[in-house]
């Protein structure tokens, strides 16, 4: 019996949101207790990998946040690959909606927070409110079943992938550090024999990940951020190999649910243990938190809201089938869940342990907002788009 619950409970479509959820509370319940001490020790405890003196020592909360979501960056480069040659990135027509949304939905969170932080040091932090955390978003819509038209998850899901792609690429152009140039020119060593089996159509994915890996540490030594380097080796995993068949569909399908069961379970527990120990009203007011929970709340709903309708009305693209108005609200309410990518960015912004208490507290108060109001407005939609009930004959 419980091992029937157990299964049934990871077969569903909301299972890795509420892991999600889990893990957040977690964190929160830890790090206001008695153990928090031995939280904090532990996630700044140094791991070293060396050999005669040369290699790499980090805390282990980097090496959650460099290492194995360096893994969660490649799922989503495979992710990625696959929806462009031959998903929903496919056709630019079925794009354009979603896409331009998604633009939308990054671009206004990101002015919304640095004209609350202008002028301030935390202005650095503008691209936290700008992200969409893809398993709590269609965890919170998988909730709503058949209520929710099947569309309204295409829309959401493309607009999360093109939002990720985006994110990826903040990552890379404004939060590379201390640049060493020697570094990514060793790098385009095992860059080039990774293409080079792409080409040939490899089969065996194992010289791939290896040569992965020291693509990994290249890139992490040279000062640009190491989870890039887990998008370009997706990249180079071929989708056919010369038997015909697919290495990616296999990695992908394997790799999946150790990502959303396993990694960022992980590191929703190592990263958002906020300290609400003396936090008042006050505090949550302050410019940095204020900006990523305002954001997260009212620039998702402005920006994907607000392009879609314009989107729609001005004849450039047609809505989701059988979604109405109140369906596309509740998506845009649901971008606004950050969570992941919002605390992995925040974490590349600050080092300053303070202001990331600020940064938890924000993408916490501004993803928990988001994630309600737009359950309430998905399940508002569905009981508008319910038929109505056939009187009985007499």
């Amino acid at each position: 019996m419980l091992l029937r619950t157990i299964d049934r409970f990871f077969r569903h479509e909301a299972s890795g949101g509420i892991l999600l959820m889990l893990s957040a509370v977690a964190a929160l319940i830890v790090a206001n207790s008695s153990l928090s001490g031995f939280y904090d020790s532990f996630l700044g405890a140094k791991l070293a990998v060396t050999l005669n003196g040369e290699g790499l020592a980090k805390p282990l909360i980097l090496w959650i946040n460099d290492g194995l979501m360096a893994v969660f960056f490649f799922l989503i480069g495979l992710e990625l690959k696959r929806e462009i040659l031959e998903g929903k990135l496919k056709n630019p027509k079925d794009v354009m909606l979603p896409g331009m949304a998604a633009v939308g939905g990054m671009a206004v969170p990101a002015v919304i927070y640095a004209a609350l932080n202008w002028g301030q040091p935390s202005l650095s932090g503008w691209a936290i409110p700008a992200a969409t955390d893809i398993a709590f978003a269609l965890g919170i819509l998988a909730l709503m079943g058949t209520r929710a038209p099947a569309s309204l998850k295409v829309f959401l899901l493309t607009l999360a992938i093109l939002d990720d792609l985006g994110a990826i690429v903040i990552i890379a152009l404004f939060y590379t550090a201390d640049l060493k140039i020697e570094y990514l020119y060793l790098a385009l060593l095992p860059l080039a024999a990774l293409i080079w089996l792409n080409l040939r159509g490899q089969h065996r994915v194992a010289p791939m990940i290896l040569l992965g890996t020291i693509l990994w540490v290249l890139v992490l030594k040279s000062g640009v951020h190491a989870t890039l380097a887990g998008v370009i080796t997706a990249f180079c995993i071929p989708l056919t190999d010369k038997w015909g068949k697919s290495p990616l569909h296999a990695l992908e399908h394997g790799l999946a649910p150790y990502v959303l069961y396993l990694i960022v379970p992980i590191f929703a527990f190592a990263n958002a243990g906020v300290v609400l120990t003396g936090i008042t009203l006050a505090d949550l007011a302050a410019p940095l938190p204020m900006g990523i929970a305002l954001g997260l709340i009212a620039g998702k709903q402005l920006g994907v809201f607000g392009v879609t309708f314009i989107m729609v009305k001005s004849g450039l693209a047609r809505m989701p089938s059988e979604a109405n108005w109140m369906h596309i609200y509740g998506i845009s309410c649901l971008a606004g869940i950050g969570f992941t990518m919002s605390l992995f960015i925040g974490g590349l912004s600050f080092d300053d342990a303070a202001l990331m208490n600020q940064v938890r507290l924000g993408v916490l108060s501004g993803s928990v907002v988001s994630a309600v109001l737009g359950y309430v407005a998905l399940t508002l939609a569905s009981r508008r788009n319910a038929p109505a009930a056939v009187p009985m004959a007499d």
